[in-house]
């Protein structure tokens, strides 16, 4: 048995052929993220494919990765940040005449979209903390004329509730213990798009609506609001763990104050919904268990739900998770993706009428008849007795024994992996290592228990899960023990320089991407715009004003004296979340120590590498890096 042939890094980790499929709320045009001249730009077509597709934007630096059709019919709206400083800016496409055009300030001003709708088709509300670098401001764009009118200003929200009349309708805030409040206004406003709004300026034009406790704020969010077509205030779809282990999806009468559960598990968060396009209201829950499970609701759906499915059963796209994109507004078309975990993300466009499906695109054409593996759910008890679940995913062609293993930590903390393509876990794989990837406690997805069982577990409980997953790979003969790595990037990179510090023993070298060292100075830099929730991250991480030593017990930089293993530090200059300071003084204290380490930086990236040929030079490195103390496959430099 031997390996199967390597897979470039290029095919891997390389700009995608297509991505982000999208449909104009007419119908009429179908759009996707693809290079032009090796940039990722936005191109666009006619839907039923009469005439090929044109790129409309043409950036030649970073790319363009997130967009939208505008529901007038003629624009489409994307965004860009500079250098990766997610200070992003919001432009505005002319589709007849290709002009785009700057909507909102530039450097050191963050714009999210916050509304806009087929009943408000002219209009798009972004939200911008140009006044105040913590509050977002509520902004109505004109996209006729790309006049910006202020509609109100933040009295310290931290988000916004606007409804299909494109009302603001309420507002999130948070408590100094971490508990969160959910405010709706006493009376319903006029929409944002007729004019400013004071009213929605003063805290006393709300009421409390809800009081979320601590444990439960981190569970429960406002999935948005029904439409009413009378105007009146519809109701509101909440996401909530109160009174509950898992995460639960609602619907509250707001005239009547009847509730209705919409969608429940014991052990699983709800993950999201389908809505009618018309009227807002769920038709579908979705799950992430080991892999995803569409719950349907509304009946009239089950003939598509069963068509989409049926999409996995055509030669060469194989058994993936479905996601169905926004819909167009006759809910004729949907766009239709399938990833499955051994190969490219497939792209359809479903015909609703006809129940059929035509094929566009693979992500990724190179992937295709390439000797990818398969990802597979695993579990095991930790030693406190919780239950961690994770996947695997496990070389081709060589037996299950002794195998040297990557051990790949997700971001977040407060995030998952889950079942589908991945090209890190594929490259690892394909290179001769067992890819381990853990939700250890503190992720989401399995219940409010679960993820509170975090608090306070950097560095401990969370980075104990690790070490527990490796002894059980090891327990099951798979894995060689003295042929582990650890590799993350963000939560995942501080992971990285945590196991290094606190469990010196049990792994060989790592790799740190984008990764906190200090705990203290992390929460004391984080963005200005987070402020507002920093009360959530000292309850989830630790108070520096009352918790200082736990704070430096758990930073890898308290302990770098016990490092003793190569580590490759990754560090975007511009990285917003993660300054350039963590990865500078870990590499200053393990060159002050004589421990042996690189450090890659990269001047034009932020938090990760958004350039190809950023992503080609780290990938290569760690590769090389994992290869020389793991002894796996290396691909071999190109001719010339």
């Amino acid at each position: 048995m031997t390996l199967p042939d390597l897979i470039p890094r290029s095919v891997l980790f390389g700009n995608p052929d297509h991505m982000a499929t999208a449909i104009s709320p007419d119908g009429t045009r179908l759009g996707w993220v693809a290079p032009e001249d090796g940039v990722l730009n936005v191109w666009v077509g006619p839907l039923d494919g009469s005439s090929p597709a044109q790129a409309v934007t043409h950036d030649r630096d970073r790319g363009v990765r997130t967009y939208a059709f505008c529901h007038d019919d003629r624009h489409l709206v994307y965004l860009q940040d500079t250098a990766g400083d997610e200070s992003w800016r919001l432009y505005v496409l002319d589709l007849e005449t290709g002009e785009a055009t700057l909507a909102t300030p530039g450097e050191g001003v963050q714009a999210r979209i916050i509304g806009h709708n087929r009943w408000h088709r002219g209009t798009v509300l972004v939200a911008l903390n140009a006044r105040d670098p913590q509050l977002h401001d509520v902004h109505a764009l004109d996209l006729a004329t790309g006049e910006l009118t202020l509609v109100a200003e933040n009295p310290g929200f931290v988000d916004w509730l606007v409804d299909s009349e494109m009302r603001l309708r309420g507002a999130l805030t948070m408590d100094a213990d971490g508990g969160a409040q959910i405010h709706l206004r006493r009376t319903l406003p006029a929409s944002a798009d007729a004019g400013p709004d004071p009213e929605a300026s003063d805290p006393a034009s709300y009421e409390l609506w809800l009081e979320v406790p601590p444990d439960d704020a981190a569970s429960t969010d406002v999935l948005g609001f029904t439409r009413d077509e009378t105007g009146g205030p519809g109701a509101l779809l909440l996401m909530s763990s109160i009174d509950a282990n898992a995460t639960r999806l609602q619907r509250h009468d707001l005239a009547t104050g009847e509730v209705v559960l919409l969608g429940a598990d014991d052990r699983y968060d709800v993950a999201g919904a389908w809505q009618n396009p018309e009227t807002l209201e769920v038709q579908a829950v979705e799950y992430l268990r080991e892999r995803q499970e569409v719950v349907l609701l509304d009946p009239s759906l089950q003939a598509d739900l069963d068509a989409v499915h049926a999409l996995r059963e055509l030669p060469g796209i194989g058994d993936g998770e479905i996601s169905v994109g926004r819909r167009e507004r006759s809910d004729r078309w949907w766009t239709v993706a399938v990833s499955p975990s051994d190969g490219p993300v497939n792209f359809f466009v479903y015909d609703r009428t006809t129940r059929q499906a035509r094929h566009l695109f693979p992500h990724r054409a190179e992937l295709v008849g390439r000797p990818l593996a398969v990802m597979e759910p695993f579990s095991f008890t930790a030693r406190d007795g919780l239950t961690v679940h994770g996947y695997l995913t496990f070389p081709s062609g060589v037996e299950r024994s002794g195998l040297p293993a990557v051990l790949n930590v997700h971001g977040g903390p407060w995030a998952r992996d889950t079942w589908g393509f991945d090209p890190e876990a594929q490259w690892l794989a394909n290179r001769g290592y067992v890819c381990v990837q853990v939700n250890f406690r503190a992720s989401t997805g399995y219940g409010k228990a679960f993820l509170n069982a975090g608090d306070k577990q950097w560095g401990a409980a969370m980075q104990d899960d690790l070490t527990d997953a490796v002894a059980h790979v090891v327990a099951q003969g798979w894995v060689d023990p003295d042929r582990v790595g650890i590799y993350g990037g963000s939560y995942g990179g501080y992971a990285v320089l945590a196991g290094a510090a606190f469990t010196p023993d049990l792994y060989r070298c790592g790799v740190d991407i984008v990764g906190p060292s200090n705990l203290a100075t992390l929460l004391a830099s984080v963005p200005e715009y987070w402020r507002p929730l920093i009360s959530m991250m000292y309850r989830r991480v630790g108070n520096p004003e009352t918790e200082a030593d736990l704070l430096e017990e758990r930073s890898p930089l308290s302990a770098v004296d016990k490092i003793r293993i190569p580590l490759l530090v990754v560090q975007g200059a511009n990285d917003p979340r993660v300054k350039q300071a963590e990865a500078e003084q870990i590499v200053a204290a393990l060159t002050a120590k004589g421990l042996p380490h690189e450090y890659l930086l990269f001047e034009d990236e932020g938090h990760g590498l958004a350039k190809p040929q950023n992503r080609e030079r780290m990938y290569a490195r760690a590769e090389a890096f994992l290869a020389e103390h793991l002894g796996g496959r290396v691909e071999p430099p190109a001719a010339g």
